[in-house]
């Protein structure tokens, strides 16, 4: 399988497609069924107790499945989320930025299956686990 969007492809996509989190992410890396997005963490990302929230950890995870979903199918902004499970295994660092890696496991025409792993930087072990599934739209003549 091959890319249809490129980092820097993506970039743009996300830059004018979703203005309002400009800023917030930074595409690493992506390849074949596989991508790596920071999540630029301050201090409106963090919950009482010193760490960094479940929704934030939640938006990171949605948006790396979602960027390495249009890297393998195209520039289909429609493309949408119908489910997802996340697993919180350990407390983040509190201003540490996170570092999300997705893999695409099953890449259909109407369904994507994927987990993503979600780091604070600097450390080996994963904070959180997500597991998501994907609606991709059909394609228009």
């Amino acid at each position: 399988m091959s890319l249809k969007m490129s980092l820097d492809e993506l970039r743009v996509f996300m830059d004018d497609q979703f203005p309002q989190v400009k800023g917030e992410f930074e595409i690493l890396d992506v390849a074949p069924l596989h991508i790596t997005v920071r999540k630029l963490v301050e201090d409106k990302h963090l919950r009482p107790g010193g760490t960094v929230s479940g929704p934030t950890m939640f938006m990171l995870a949605d948006v790396c499945m979602y960027l390495a979903i249009l890297a393998m199918i195209g520039p289909k902004a429609l493309a949408v989320t119908t489910n997802c499970s996340i697993d919180f295994m350990r407390k983040p660092v509190a201003h540490a930025n996170l570092r999300a890696e997705a893999r695409i496991h099953k890449l259909g025409r109407v369904l994507a299956v994927g987990d993503v792993l979600i780091y604070s930087e600097g450390e080996e072990a994963p904070v959180a686990r997500a597991s998501l599934t994907y609606s991709i739209p059909p394609e228009r003549d």
